[in-house]
């Protein structure tokens, strides 16, 4: 293993896109529900729990050696909202593209071919994470961090927080990260030993909601 293909992997500046999505954050901040840090560490605790363990047992699965396609099925079926399907294969294509480049294989290649507008960004993450010779772990906490920082970025730019207290609120979510990145990791062998339909089935439902209206809107800062 390579502390630093993960360190390259999970870097906000890897160009697999990230960056344009606020992770559900600008609808919250229009609704009123984010108004500051102690919101923000509430909204990305939920993600964390929720739409965050899921995707990250996907990209640990990945890891693993479960069959890509049998995995972007599932995650289709646990991704109610058409328009963050949508999203993840729009990530999940934008991801192909940076893991061919930085770490080329025949798995990803194969994904690219079958799927060619994107599979699902943890599923290419996970191969990514696999090609770089990292393991299960590694990738679930690759998805994780990126499930609250991406959001913690989009808070600073939509309210001008102080980052400093944004960035203070991922650190206290460390030891959270850490222990749901081990659960994410015991759902993956799961699927190993009993197929994709043994992973968790986790959902926000309110950030479904929101990914739709947000999706509607004329005028919006951030991709989703």
């Amino acid at each position: 293993m390579s502390r630093a293909a993960l360190l390259v992997l999970a870097d906000g500046r890897f160009p697999a896109g990230g960056h344009a999505h606020s992770g559900g954050a600008e609808a919250a901040v229009r609704a009123g529900r984010l108004t500051g840090a102690h919101d923000l560490a509430s909204f990305c605790r939920g993600r964390l729990h929720t739409s965050g363990r899921t995707a990250a047992a996907l990209a640990a699965a990945a890891v693993l050696g479960v069959d890509p396609l049998a995995l972007d099925e599932a995650a289709d079926a646990r991704t109610p909202s058409p328009a963050l399907r949508a999203t993840a294969r729009k990530l999940g294509r934008q991801m192909t593209r940076a893991a061919r480049a930085t770490w080329p294989g025949p798995e990803l290649a194969a994904l690219a071919a079958a799927r060619p507008r994107g599979a699902h960004q943890p599923i290419v993450l996970g191969l990514a994470a696999r090609s770089a010779g990292l393991g299960p772990e590694d990738a679930a906490h690759c998805v994780l961090y990126e499930t609250v920082s991406g959001p913690a970025t989009a808070t600073v730019r939509l309210l001008s927080l102080d980052p400093f207290d944004a960035t203070a609120v991922l650190a206290r979510l460390a030891p959270e990260i850490d222990a749901t990145a081990q659960r994410a990791v015991s759902d993956a062998h799961r699927a190993v030993r009993d197929g994709p339909g043994a992973l968790p089935a986790m959902s926000a439902p309110l950030l479904d909601i929101t990914a739709e209206a947000h999706a509607a809107w004329p005028v919006r800062l951030f991709a989703s």
